[in-house]
């Protein structure tokens, strides 16, 4: 059941950042560009989690992968929200 879990917050993710990217690409609204940064690396950070959770469960352990990526997801969101202007 946590494979399924995990595959579908992935997934919800990359649709997220597509659909964020694709509006950037036509508006041209910078923030829309930080939001489909971030949900990227979020992408990348829910992948991580099923490699560590259901691929590698007792083998490698993800953890400061994973809170790195978090990390990093936060930063360009963060920064999209402070420092651009309209």
């Amino acid at each position: 059941m946590g494979e399924l879990i995990y595959t579908l917050c992935m997934l919800t993710s990359l649709a997220c950042t597509w659909l964020l990217l694709a509006s950037y690409r036509r508006t041209r609204y910078r923030l829309l560009f930080w939001s489909g940064a971030c949900f990227a690396v979020m992408t990348l950070n829910n992948f991580l989690l099923l490699l560590d959770k259901v691929v590698f469960p007792t083998q490698v352990d993800l953890l400061p992968w994973r809170q790195a990526s978090a990390l990093v997801a936060c930063l360009l969101l963060l920064y999209g929200l402070i420092y651009e202007k309209e």
